[in-house]
């Protein structure tokens, strides 16, 4: 294999049309020629139809079932039964596997690496003054050249997702690639997005919360997606300040509007309960000069796209943040870096913090007392290297997590992963049609063009467009519409199972691990059977034909939805 980048194929068109980047390109005759015939979206007879959202609540399953669907992507075949050889009771379990997933550096994880490996990436280990350099400052016509950093760092992503035992890592990743959300496909962002995903949010994920902030504040990709690469003192921009205080640390739920800083409970004490615009203006001033190394022509300005501190455009005088004075003629950074600490060390931001930690993993309205314990260990420790994984244990180990079902529905990405888990799908390569079905779903991956992330409540999920991609999906993979996609249904049917009600049941188990409501499981049943008594053994052909729409009916099903 060549070791150019343009050796690697991409999707572009289709990948820009996904975007809405591309309208005007000639998009008709080849995904028609591509797709059509391989994703011909038309049911058979009695072809499963998408849920309805209105489905009544099951009862709470066993900690194994929600660990595996919150602390991972969905169980695959196996995971269930190692989860709950962990311990003798549910509780040993789970503190068994919450203690083994905190600690990912000592989890084996060599087959997804050989996985990894096999696919022949290029940009993953690149420097990024590589990146820069190849990708960026790449002057050919090829645009997948440049966006290849972050077609490979999606590709990772889903591989990760699908067959990583390092679970809890890669939904934390996820998530913190939300809360500090980027584009990856705008122009300045794409040829890094490998240097954010690798250095930047993975090594955090379970660290240090204000460690975290300045690897995010200095990193090329939010530099140019929030604009500080032009902030400085002759040209103020406000955009990533006014994000660092409303969505990375202190919320919206902490902003007091607009109004004198001296005016807000607390300032005089340095211990402001909320911030107020002129805290986002008097932050702005303290980031002036925080930009990227890119060009050769300025003047101590280096082209190979890393952080510059430029003291050339800071604002030098003195400032008031948070109720703090920030006098004048500081060392380099020391400006910003007082920002951050001061945000990392608000117990407002403890509280904002551990309410969206929370609503990942237990609910979409969190207990508050769940809520309140984590964000007192969150604030007590941001010192601590593992501020974050301390915290996140408080939620992992509450009663409302074992305790709580039915309140959070997978989202596009968790769906997908979770699907080709449960049947144990063997992803050869996340190809271009996988990609181009994938990217209709809602949730594109690096693909939220606002700074807010996606959301992650169910009602934004649960919509009859949404359903109706989750059909169309499912429908693609059970059916082997994508070559890249093998699994073998019937290999894995014990031979004994064969009547409607046993199939029904084996499949409904080996998906969910977990019974469902008896309405659903017998309608699962009367598919496969087809009018016949489902007590019986139904003809082997029968079988082969109607057994993939079935498991495409479970995959469906309300209960699957749900983690």
């Amino acid at each position: 294999m060549s070791d150019h980048p343009s050796s690697q194929p991409l999707p572009r068109r289709e990948f820009l049309a996904s975007l809405g980047a591309a309208a005007a390109l000639p998009l008709t005759a080849r995904v028609s020629r591509v797709f059509q015939p391989r994703l011909p979206f038309r049911p058979m007879r009695g072809a499963p139809r998408p849920a309805l959202s209105n489905a009544p609540v099951e009862a709470t399953p066993d900690v194994a079932v929600i660990a595996l669907n919150r602390m991972a992507f969905g169980p695959r075949p196996g995971d269930l039964e190692a989860f709950r050889a962990l311990g003798v009771t549910q509780q040993a379990q789970l503190q068994a596997y919450v203690e083994q997933q905190l600690h990912p550096e000592s989890i084996d994880d060599s087959a997804l690496q050989a996985r990894i490996d096999a696919q022949g990436f290029i940009t993953l280990n690149k420097s990024l003054e590589q990146l820069w350099t190849d990708h960026m400052r790449y002057e050919g016509d090829d645009y997948h050249v440049h966006i290849l950093p972050a077609w490979e760092t999606m590709a990772v992503t889903w591989l990760r997702a699908l067959y990583s035992r390092r679970q809890l890592q890669e939904t934390l990743v996820d998530f913190w690639h939300n809360h500090f959300n980027v584009y990856g496909w705008q122009w300045e962002v794409a040829p890094v997005l490998v240097h954010y995903d690798r250095d930047v949010i993975r090594p955090h994920a379970l660290g240090n919360f204000r460690e975290m902030l300045e690897a995010v504040a200095t990193s090329t990709a939010m530099l140019y997606y929030l604009d500080n690469f032009i902030n400085s003192r002759a040209g103020p921009n406000e955009n990533y300040a006014r994000e660092l205080l409303e969505l990375h640390t202190l919320g919206a739920e902490n902003y007091l509007g607009v109004r004198e800083q001296s005016s807000v409970p607390g300032f005089e004490n340095g211990e402001p309960i909320g911030y107020v615009d002129e805290d986002v203006y008097e932050a702005t001033r303290c980031l002036t000069g925080w930009r990227v190394n890119d060009n050769d022509w300025e003047e101590g300005v280096q082209d190979n796209g890393t952080f510059l501190y430029y003291d050339e455009w800071h604002d030098r005088f003195q400032k008031t943040f948070l109720g703090h004075h920030i006098p004048s003629d500081q060392a380099p950074m020391k400006d910003g870096r007082d920002v951050l600490d001061l945000l990392a060390a608000h117990p407002g931001v403890g509280r904002f913090i551990a309410r969206k930690l929370a609503r990942r993993y237990i609910s979409d309205n969190p207990p508050a007392d769940v809520v309140a314990a984590a964000a007192e260990v969150f604030t007590a420790q941001k010192d601590a290297p593992d501020q974050l994984r301390q915290t996140l244990r408080v939620i992992l180990l509450s009663d409302a997590f074992r305790q709580t079902w039915g309140q959070k529905v997978k989202r596009p990405f968790e769906f997908t992963a979770s699907a080709l888990r449960a049947i144990g799908a063997n992803v050869s390569q996340i190809s271009d049609a996988f990609t181009w079905l994938y990217w209709q779903m809602g949730q594109p991956m690096f693909g939220h063009t606002t700074p807010d992330g996606y959301s992650d409540v169910r009602e934004d999920w649960l919509t009859t467009h949404g359903l109706l991609q989750r059909w169309r999906m499912s429908g693609a993979i059970i059916n082997n519409w994508i070559d890249e996609i093998s699994y073998d249904l019937l290999g894995v049917t014990p031979t004994d199972v064969r009547s409607p009600n046993a199939l029904a049941d084996f499949w409904i188990q080996r998906i969910l691990g977990r019974s469902i409501a008896q309405e659903h499981r017998d309608q699962i049943a009367s598919f496969i059977a087809q009018g016949r008594n489902p007590a019986y053994d139904l003809p082997p052909q029968q079988i082969e034909e109607r057994l993939p729409s079935m498991v495409q009916l479970i995959l469906m099903s309300p209960e699957f939805q749900l983690r």
